[in-house]
């Protein structure tokens, strides 16, 4: 069972009350989701007013903090085009400064969303920093992309390959997952899958991902209330639930 704990995204405490904002308070998040089961943590780093950040001061004290709640816990970071405003170039020009952050403070990896523009310079810009890449493929197009991105310049190996399947229709979600998983495998993307949804699609995945064996992630960035809709007290419930969810899931080999 590989789960890992997506803290905060870009929900408020008018969201949840539980969302983490500061470094302290995810540094404190994460420790209570490792003690749930979690074995790596994803975050979206914020400034001092809570917005998100590109910023490196703002990526190097969160992770700092991250790292000394939880030594050698792999620390995720996000790179969403969305936080500098869709400005392609601001974002580069961000990410590539995190290069310059002492090892204690540089993230594990980063995730990466294949249909953002600008995803083979960003890449690139997160390998020269030492710092892995998670690809967040979202559909059959951007599976496709991703393999076309194999024959540039820097690109793969991948650390994970992020098969996120966005809110929609509950009934369809195991299917639209299995059609990415399936091209993946087609067009021979190589990297570890792992499985999540968003919203009344994300308990659906994490028990697919149980019976496919795959990893997953669960934590407030992608819901707020537990498989039944029932309230949850913070990420570390909800990776309980999500370790019992996947685990009775899961196929017997």
């Amino acid at each position: 069972m590989w789960i890992k704990a997506c803290l905060n995204g870009g929900q408020t405490r008018a969201e949840h009350p539980a969302v983490p904002v500061t470094p302290d308070e995810v540094a404190a998040a994460a420790a209570a989701s490792v003690g749930a089961g979690a074995v790596a943590v994803h975050l979206h780093q914020r400034d001092a007013a809570g917005r998100q950040s590109l910023r490196a001061v703002d990526v190097g004290a969160v992770v700092a903090a991250v790292r000394r709640a939880c030594p050698g816990l792999p620390v995720g970071v996000t790179t969403g085009l969305w936080i500098s405003a869709g400005d392609v170039g601001r974002r580069l020009a961000e990410v590539t400064r995190w290069a310059d952050l002492p090892v204690g403070e540089r993230p594990d990896f980063a995730s990466v969303n294949v249909g953002e523009p600008g995803f083979a310079d960003l890449v690139a810009a997160l390998r020269a920093a030492g710092i892995g890449v998670e690809p967040g493929v979202w559909s059959i197009a951007d599976a496709l992309a991703l393999a076309l991105a194999l024959a540039g310049a820097g690109a793969g190996p991948w650390v994970r390959v992020l098969v996120e399947v966005p809110d929609g229709p509950v009934g369809t979600a195991t299917a639209d997952a299995d059609a990415i998983l399936a091209r993946l495998d087609d067009l021979a993307v190589p990297g570890p899958r792992l499985l999540h949804g968003d919203g009344a699609r994300c308990w659906p995945l994490v028990a697919h991902a149980g019976r496919l064996g795959l990893a997953t992630r669960i934590g407030l960035e992608d819901v707020l209330v537990g498989p039944d809709g029932e309230p949850v007290a913070d990420n570390a419930d909800l990776v309980r639930r999500a370790v019992t969810v996947w685990g009775a899931a899961r196929r017997p080999v």
